[in-house]
């Protein structure tokens, strides 16, 4: 059943994509590393009417680059396809924590962005996968997109809030 959430940060995983067959599941892209990521939380948060409500997940299983899962009390195709578009998340405190120099995406987002020469780029308004690398989105007077990868992505400091890339502003 749906519950309401409290206050506590939840991290993106996933979007409803619409109904999968006529029992009330669902089926989801996931927006994890691996396609698999979200079948090992029992709990899944949904944004519905700019709210998180909590819903346990019956069963849930990758089906090609999709995972499909039946939540308790969605029981029809009809409540399944109302579900289409909510956003998926889990609670970060039950995330498994980073290795040094890896970074959940939503953490990277919202940080404020420099180049090397201490000029301000913009903030990071979100992140890109493209086939080979991930791209960051960084909103200032204009918009750029930065490749995330070592050689141009100088530091990260989750902690102070800002990010240092070799970037030239006219980039």
């Amino acid at each position: 059943m749906w519950q309401a959430v409290t206050e506590q940060p939840i991290v993106v995983m996933g979007r409803v994509a619409g109904a999968f067959g006529i029992k009330g599941w669902i089926k989801v892209q996931p927006f994890t590393q691996s396609t698999d990521g979200l079948l090992q939380y029992s709990t899944w948060w949904l944004q519905r009417v700019g709210s998180w409500d909590e819903n346990r997940v019956e069963d849930a299983a990758v089906h090609r680059n999709t995972v499909i899962a039946k939540l308790t009390g969605i029981e029809s195709r009809e409540a399944a396809a109302a579900l289409r578009g909510c956003e998926i998340g889990v609670p970060r405190d039950e995330l498994p924590a980073n290795n040094e120099g890896e970074y959940y995406w939503s953490d990277l987002v919202g940080l404020v962005v420099a180049n090397r020469e201490g000029e301000p780029l913009g903030r990071v308004v979100q992140l890109l996968e493209t086939g080979s690398q991930q791209v960051l989105v960084v909103q200032g007077e204009r918009e750029r997109l930065i490749p995330f990868v070592e050689p141009v992505v100088v530091s990260v400091d989750l902690a102070g809030g800002s990010l240092v890339v070799d970037w030239g502003k006219d980039f």
